[in-house]
């Protein structure tokens, strides 16, 4: 779980530094002038992308192999069936 978040924006500072107690830290640059509310806008992007909350919902409880086979068949097969039907269009 995130412990603790730093933020990290100094006066002439360039970019938005927001440290996660993982691995990895997001930098957001900010414009000179711009809203500190868009700065975290993009952070809560970025943040969405590197899927770290999906992997913690995930590790909270064990999904045996052949389920997650079967779920990944399913999507495949429900996928193939929306192109076919753009392709019968």
């Amino acid at each position: 779980m995130i412990k603790k978040i730093k933020l990290l924006l100094r006066p002439k500072q360039k970019h938005l530094i927001i440290k996660l107690f993982y691995n990895f830290m997001i930098i957001v640059p900010v414009k000179e002038g711009e809203n500190i509310d868009r700065a975290l806008k993009k952070y809560k992007r970025k943040f969405e992308k590197t899927g770290v909350v999906r992997e913690l919902r995930e590790r909270q409880k064990f999904t045996k192999p052949s389920v997650k086979n079967r779920e990944a068949r399913l999507k495949a097969i429900y996928i193939q069936q929306l192109r076919d039907q753009e392709e019968s269009s």
